[in-house]
């Protein structure tokens, strides 16, 4: 099969891999019909975050059971599957908690599982999935769905679950007004998270006018495209000279950390999702002198997955608009660069 390989910063290249096959009596093989590169699959890209060889990389997909293991449950062969972007085990306390991103048996696409066996990535042609019956997310009712629909399932798996992770961690909700700081993927998400949750006001921070747009048809009621103190200001000034109530932090870096804290009132709730990229430090004493109160992290999504599926498939949000390419797998270098050179929010790549 076909797959997507990082060397090495800015060398992404599409080889030939074996094709997977059950290795375990609980895995499933899944033949992947839509991926996409995820804004933190840039770090490596860029170099942040070091290649020490050549790896499989990708870990949002969606496609179709081939073949399950003996010991696979509550799924069967040519059902669609949603993969959330890690393997967890559905038992253990952090699972049955709904913390499956701290799964006592965790493992990533792209690495290996708790038996030492190498698992695909989610870039590629096919994926042999580990943990299939606690992983996996069947779709009901759906073996092939449209182009719209399509890519609105692909977000479940990472982007708008996470921006569902960031908006609960912000207490977005209805009489509340939201600032959310990131203009990816994950932070118009999370601009929908928020109108999705009853948030009264919305305000995105962003300088792209395609992006800009999409935050509205999302649900965002105002742009800021300052930054810093004057950011801040404008914040306040939309707000009557108050700061918002509920700040969502979807970039990961010590100037976007800085710039979310600062638009929280006193008593307010910041949910940060941006992966760290280094630099970012959390000011106790300012939380401490402030009570605002700080959540997030890694986004459960398999936790999630099931009820924001349910409004998918019923119509009530489309995050599938946050993919603006669509490119064949062999191309996933390109999808690299547009995504690195911001000519694109995200790139769904089909195999």
């Amino acid at each position: 099969m076909r797959a997507t390989i990082i060397h090495g910063p800015g060398d992404i290249r599409v080889e030939d891999r074996d094709y997977p096959t059950v290795q375990q009596p609980t895995d499933a093989v899944v033949k992947v019909t839509a991926a996409c590169v995820c804004g933190s699959d840039l770090w490596p890209y860029r170099g942040v975050k070091p290649t020490h060889k050549p790896s499989a990389i990708g870990h949002e997909f969606i496609g179709t059971i081939e073949s399950l293991g003996d010991e696979v449950t509550g799924l069967a062969v040519g059902d669609l599957v949603i993969a959330p972007f890690v393997i967890s085990c559905g038992e253990c306390p952090q699972c049955r908690n709904g913390v499956t991103v701290a799964c006592d048996r965790l493992a990533g696409w792209g690495g290996t599982d708790d038996a030492g066996h190498p698992v695909d990535g989610g870039q590629g042609q096919a994926v042999r999935v580990p943990l299939a019956s606690s992983t996996l997310v069947k779709v009901p009712g759906i073996t092939e769905p449209d182009d719209a629909l399509r890519a609105s399932l692909l977000t479940l798996s990472d982007v708008m679950a996470t921006g569902h992770h960031a908006a609960l961690a912000a207490q977005a909700g209805p009489g509340r007004t939201v600032v959310v700081v990131g203009d990816g993927a994950v932070g118009l998400c999370g601009v929908l998270a928020a109108k999705r949750l009853g948030a009264e006001r919305i305000i995105a921070m962003s300088r792209h006018a395609d992006r800009q747009a999409i935050a509205r048809e999302f649900g965002a009621t105002d742009i800021v495209a300052e930054r810093g103190d004057e950011g801040i200001a404008k914040v306040r000034e939309l707000l009557g000279g108050v700061l918002a109530d509920s700040v969502l932090e979807c970039v990961g870096t010590k100037e976007s950390m800085d710039q979310a804290l600062r638009s929280v009132r006193p008593g307010g709730a910041m949910g940060f999702v941006g992966v760290p990229t280094g630099g970012a430090e959390i000011p106790v004493r300012y939380l401490f002198d402030t009570n605002i109160t700080i959540g997030g992290g890694m986004a459960p999504a398999r936790t999630y997955i099931p009820e924001l599926l349910e409004d998918v498939l019923n119509g009530r949000i489309n995050p599938g608009r946050v993919f603006d390419a669509v490119m064949p797998l062999e191309e996933a270098p390109e999808a690299y660069r547009a995504m690195d050179e911001r000519r694109a929010i995200k790139v769904l790549l089909t195999p």
